[in-house]
């Protein structure tokens, strides 16, 4: 039987190789890179880190009491006071009317772009890589009827307003005229600047087009830009707000908008199967983040920022500038496998996310502390040096 190998295996003497052949994968990756941070790989007295997502963090104890004393009354009648409080208050600090607590940021999109797509044929303008057209299920097509025009971001980062007019399509018979622009803030990370938002909110009012945000981590946005909330806010006509992300809520996300929207939302909130009863506890885990976990959302930006340093100074490419809690890298340029990579992280008990073609996302959250950045640094370092010191074959 034909052994297959990584070609970094390839790069060991013969007597390496032999000893690895009979090894399984991850004890090919502790025996070719060792430990780091002088601690042996798999090293059980080591704390665990899950950075794939912001979305894996867990409710602390002060959480759960918070959720514990929470109302529990039935929010579908309306008639749970922390339900309706919060949703008055993440109104308010958008600077919207009113509000729709709701369980996932793909829900709150989905109810606020068929609120808005009540006339087909119609279709939505958003970026090529927007989590409306690429991870929400064909959701658009399915619970809307309308089709979707995705642009590619020239610069990398974001739309611009020229690109959106571009890319308009107009009430000819033949096609489907766009009927919303769906922006998404941050995107991959990345901060959508506000003077670019309201040269596009121009655009688009002057057309009678309305302006959705993904606004699943505006959170992180605002606190990097120093720009309140409700300042975005000024400059859509609805926007999904998730908990369950940077801020750290078990669940739930919060669309918002005019009052006549967002009981329109509710009806189709309704139709889609999202009611839901005693969510008191769910609305109190959010307030909770907002108190809490909102204030220190900068340490996770700081994190990322130092980590991304790092890994530029051993040769790593970052793909996408860093300007929250959200590092993309590529290893090509240092000539290690993606895989490998991974493997020793987990053997490290850090865990980030393999986003194909070597790359990778590594994202900080709360409960992830200075700690992560010095172990992801010291591994990769490690595998670097490695790499740089292989044998070379014969």
């Amino acid at each position: 039987m034909r052994l297959t190998v990584s070609p970094w295996v390839n790069a060991l003497s013969r007597t390496q190789f032999r000893a690895a052949a009979v090894l399984p994968r991850q004890a090919q990756v502790r025996q070719y890179y060792g430990g780091a941070g002088g601690k042996a790989l798999g090293d059980s007295s080591q704390e665990c880190w899950d950075l794939r997502s912001d979305t894996v963090t867990e409710p602390t104890a002060a959480m759960f009491e918070t959720m514990r004393q929470a109302s529990k009354g039935d929010d579908v009648f309306g008639e749970d006071r922390c339900v309706t409080g919060f949703e008055s208050r993440v109104a308010r600090l958008a600077g919207h009317e009113a509000a729709l607590f709701c369980t996932s940021g793909t829900l709150t999109n989905q109810l606020g772009l068929r609120t808005h797509l009540r006339d087909p044929p119609q279709s939505v303008l958003c970026d090529s890589r927007a989590h409306v057209y690429v991870y929400e299920a064909g959701g658009i097509s399915f619970h809307s009827q309308a089709s979707v025009t995705p642009v590619v971001a020239s610069n990398g980062v974001h739309l611009t307003s020229e690109e959106v007019l571009e890319n308009l399509i107009g009430e000819d018979v033949h096609n489907a005229p766009t009927k919303v622009v769906s922006l998404e803030n941050t995107c991959n990370g990345m901060i959508f600047p506000l003077d670019e938002i309201k040269k596009i909110r121009a655009l688009t009012k002057e057309r009678g087009i309305k302006l959705h945000l993904d606004g699943a981590r505006l959170w992180n946005a605002s606190v990097a830009e120093n720009i309140p909330i409700s300042e975005y806010g000024a400059q859509f006509d609805s926007m999904s707000l998730c908990f369950s992300k940077g801020l750290g809520a078990p669940i739930g996300s919060v669309l918002v908008g005019d009052t006549m929207f967002i009981r329109k939302a509710r009806h189709f909130r309704k139709l889609f199967g999202g009611g839901w009863r005693q969510a008191g506890m769910l609305a109190a885990a959010g307030e909770y983040c907002l108190d809490e976990h909102l204030p220190r959302l900068g340490l996770d930006h700081r994190r990322a920022r130092g980590l991304a340093e790092r890994l530029a100074r051993l040769g790593f490419q970052l793909v996408y500038p860093v300007h929250t809690n959200m590092v993309f890298f590529s290893s090509e340029s240092v000539g290690v496998p993606m895989g490998d990579i991974i493997e020793a992280l987990e053997q490290n008990h850090v865990r980030i996310m393999d986003y194909g073609k070597n790359r990778a996302r590594v994202v900080f959250h709360h409960q992830v502390p200075d700690e992560a950045v010095t172990r992801i640094a010291d591994v990769l370092e490690r595998m670097v040096r490695s790499g740089k010191n292989k044998p070379a074959t014969d």
